[in-house]
This record gives C-alpha cells, structure tokens and sequence, in this order.
C-alpha cells in the first residue's frame, strides 16, 4: 500500500474524531435545554393547577370561562355567547361561569345590560368577568402585514394573561382563538372546546390568491405580482398546517354552518369530535312583525344588518343601491322612493372610522339623503326599522352563517343575500318547495335583484315572506340550546362536582 493511501486511513477517523468532539457540545447543549424546557413546561403546568385546585377549594364548584375578548360588541358572535351560558346556566345550577373580555372601559354589570338591551337575553344568575389588558395584541390595525400570523400571535400571550387570571376546569373559545386551545390544554391541564364562527384560515381564501382576485384581504398590489402571489400562498399553506394543529387539540368543536363544517374537517382533521349547532336567531323576536301586503307603500326600505367590518362589504350595497337608483332614474324602474338603512355595531374605532369613509362615499355619490346609518341601536328600534322595510340586504363572500339574514327573514322580509357560504347553504334555501328569497353576487347582479323584488305583484312577494318566516324555525333560541346541550354533555359530564 502506498505512503498516501496510509495517510489517508489514519486522516479519516481523525476528522470524525475531530467532527465528534465538536458535535458533542452542542448535543449536550441541545439535550439540557430540551430538558430545561420539558422542567419549566411542567412547573408553570403544577402551578397552574395548583392555582385552580385553590380555587376549586375554594369555591366548591367546578368553573367553565368563555374567552371572548370583544363580548360587548352587538354581533352574532355574541349572541351565540350569551345563548350559551344562558342554557348551561339553566341546566347546570352548581357551576361557575367566566368570560374573559378585553371590553376595559365597561363594568359587568354594563356588559349583562348591554346583552338585554341588544338581543333581549338575560342570563338567571350573575357571571364573574376577568379584564384582559392586553386586548390590543389581537386587533387587526396591530399587524398592518401578516395580519393571520400577527392575531395568532398575539391571541396566545393574550390567552396567556387569561390563563394565569384564571385557570378554569373548561376551557370554551367562542370567537375563533384557535392557538389559545394547546395553551389551555397542555399548560392549563383543563378540557377546551371551541365553537367556530369562522375559519381563521380556509381554502377558499387560498383559492383568491393562488387566482389573484382582488379582495378585502387580498389587495391589488399582491394580487397584481407573481412573486408576491406566490409567496403569500407559502405563507397561507404554511399557516393553515399550524392552525389545524392548534384547532385540532379541542375535545369538543361546534361549527356553526355546513361551510364552516367543510373547512374545519379539511383543517383540524377530527370528524368524531366536530358538529354543526346553528347559532341562535331571536326568530320570535320578530314574529310579531306584521306580515301583510305591502303593495301601497310610498317609500321601500332596504335594510342591512351587519357590524361594520370590512368582510361585510358595505361598499358593495352602497353602490349597487347607487345602480338601482341610477336605473330607476332613467325610467327602467318602479317609482317609488327608496332609501337604505345599515344598521350594526362598531367594535373599535376602525369599524367607526370604517363608517365614516361609507358616509363619505354616500356624498360621493351623491346619494347622501337616500342613505342611513343606525349604530348599536337598541333590540326596540331594531324591530322598528324591521317592520318599516321591504327588502334585507347582505353582501358579505361567504358569510359563515348570516344570523342577520335570518333575523330579517324572520322579520317577513324579502331576503337578498350572497351567492355564496352560509346564506346559500344553509338559510336562503327553498322552504316546501316555495321560494324563500334572492342571491347575487356583484353590483349588477345585487341590482337586477332589487328591481325584480320590488316589481313582483304584492301577493307574491308577500308568499316569499311567509315561506322565509317560516323556514327560519329551525334557527331559533330554543332549537340552538338543545344542540348546544346535547353537543357540551360529553364534556360537562367530565367535570368534577
């Protein structure tokens, strides 16, 4: 053997020699700090524990918390809330109940009066409420980029103050925290469940982007660029994998559509322990709105419901309203007066600025007069404006729900709503074969709609106001409490009394 194949034998295991006592250090270094890790996970779990064990002794009873971050806001979400401890109040009578709320400038007590005054609910036994201060983490004007990730993020240290608040024996996200769950549940040692209103990511929300549609959230100077196109579908792919592993450690997951079902199985992966329990519509409410013909009215009212957030798409019936108006203008329609009424909640003052901007395109258009805004308006005047209108108006690309939609179908009106998520699959459907209401899905479409209700014979769209009166049955309160009920017994059951 030759002087250089030696030196090459005795070379070899010299720099694997040399290679092992440099790796060894950081194998080391890697090992202790997975164990430090594995030490502080489990203390900070014994401390937690230990906190709601003195708790329990405490109070005797087990404690089931809401987190709910924005809770005196007047959307459907909280509606939902309310319904739901209202019917685990009334079943349960030896349990606590918590929200978690980031609403700093109210007291409870506000917050119980406000749900009376919005939604006529009144819970039958107090409620303890924990302040976040930290709700600031989780706002979308925080993360002008990577809003998704920046709101996650965010939730999980705003999850983190409520945790070490309160340690709760049952965990319940109610308004789409997902990444508050493993914290509850791996480091809290309680049950989670969660109730989804919306998936905070979804495939048809991939699909806007991988096509380049201008959207709300998809704006043009993304969809306009390949490479930013291709990049933010990464960066949805990548967060949909961690959002379905955060979603899929609840023990209990209610969705509240057939769309919102199709999503969450595709994302969390846990048919056995998802169910779809519509949300609660005060269908009653407004069954004594009168339901007769309408055909002699001087004025038809188009009513919106909805929070001003910007995936309700105001700007969407403020310009087809524009469109009907110019159309009856030049004699292609009725010659009655119109007017449109939006009506919702602002939750901060971007909804309010949100508003402003909608008043502004009001006078931009020159339609200013024709155009009203009713803001956090009580349940009373709700109804009012409910019994002087003719048509509902929703605009929003799939709604996961639309509780708006079926409170004015409740209310006899003539629904129109969007092509798309809950109000097609689930509520603007044929009722024993009879037309329930319209669906659109753009400005002239929206507009083409209004003019053909509003040119029915009286008689027949007063047969489309009964049909829709009576297919919303199945979304009352009472409908909601069984299902909720029945979905929450398996984990309620495991409570210790």
């Amino acid at each position: 053997m030759s002087v250089l194949g030696t030196s090459a034998l005795i070379l070899v295991p010299q720099h694997s020699w040399l290679l092992w006592k440099l790796l060894l250090p950081l194998v080391f270094l890697c090992v202790l700090l997975i164990a430090v890790l594995v030490l502080l996970v489990l203390g900070v779990r014994l401390w937690l524990q230990s906190s709601r064990n003195a708790r329990r002794a405490r109070d005797g009873r087990p404690t089931v918390a809401f987190f709910h971050p924005y809770c005196n806001a007047g959307g459907g979400g909280e509606r939902v809330l309310w319904c739901a401890i209202r019917a685990l109040q009334n079943r349960y009578v030896d349990i606590n109940f918590v929200v978690y709320t980031g609403d700093l400038g109210v007291t409870g007590q506000q917050i119980l009066e406000g749900a009376r005054r919005r939604f006529n609910i009144v819970l039958p036994r107090p409620i303890q409420f924990v302040f976040l201060r930290h709700r600031l983490l989780v706002e979308p004007g925080l993360f002008p980029h990577f809003t998704l990730l920046g709101q996650s993020v965010g939730s999980i240290f705003l999850g983190w103050e409520a945790l070490t608040e309160f340690v709760p024996d049952l965990y319940i996200d109610s308004m789409g925290y997902a990444f508050t769950l493993p914290l509850f549940r791996y480091l809290g040692g309680c049950s989670v469940g969660s109730y989804v209103h919306y998936p905070t990511i979804s495939t048809d929300m991939l699909s806007v982007v991988r096509e380049r549609n201008p959207r709300f959230n998809n704006p043009d100077y993304v969809s306009n660029s390949l490479f930013l196109s291709a990049f933010k579908v990464v960066y949805y792919c990548l967060f949909a994998l961690l959002y379905g592993m955060a979603g899929s450690c609840s023990d209990l997951i209610m969705v509240n559509s057939s769309w919102t079902l199709d999503h969450i199985l595709s994302l969390w992966r846990a048919p056995n322990r998802t169910s779809v329990v519509y949300p609660p519509c005060d269908v009653s409410g407004f069954l004594d709105v009168p339901l007769e013909e309408d055909g002699d009215r001087k004025c038809h009212s188009i009513v919106s419901i909805g929070q001003f957030r910007p995936e309700k798409d105001h700007r969407l019936q403020i310009k087809a309203f524009k469109r009907v108006l110019d159309r009856r203008r030049e004699g292609l329609g009725g010659r009655e007066a119109l007017k449109l009424v939006l009506i919702g909640g602002c939750r901060d003052q971007q909804d309010e600025d949100r508003v402003l901007m909608l008043r502004g395109l009001c006078q931009e258009l020159g339609i200013g007069d024709r155009v009203e805004f009713k803001l956090n308006i009580s349940f009373e005047e709700l109804k009012r404006e409910m019994g002087e209108a003719t048509i509902g108006l929703h605009t929003m690309w799939n709604e996961h729900f639309g509780i708006g939609v079926v409170e004015c179908m409740a209310a006899g009106k003539v629904m129109l709503a969007h092509k798309s998520g809950g109000p097609k699959l689930d509520i603007v459907v044929p009722y024993e074969g009879g037309q329930t209401g319209f669906l659109a899905d753009d400005e002239e479409s929206y507009a083409e709609a209004i003019d053909r209700i509003l040119a029915l014979p009286p008689a027949m769209r007063l047969q489309i106001r009964r049909n829709a009166r009576q297919s919303v049955a199945r979304f009352s309160d009472q409908e909601f409490e069984a299902c909720f009920l029945a979905a929450m017994e398996p984990l309620m059951g495991t409570l210790e009394r």
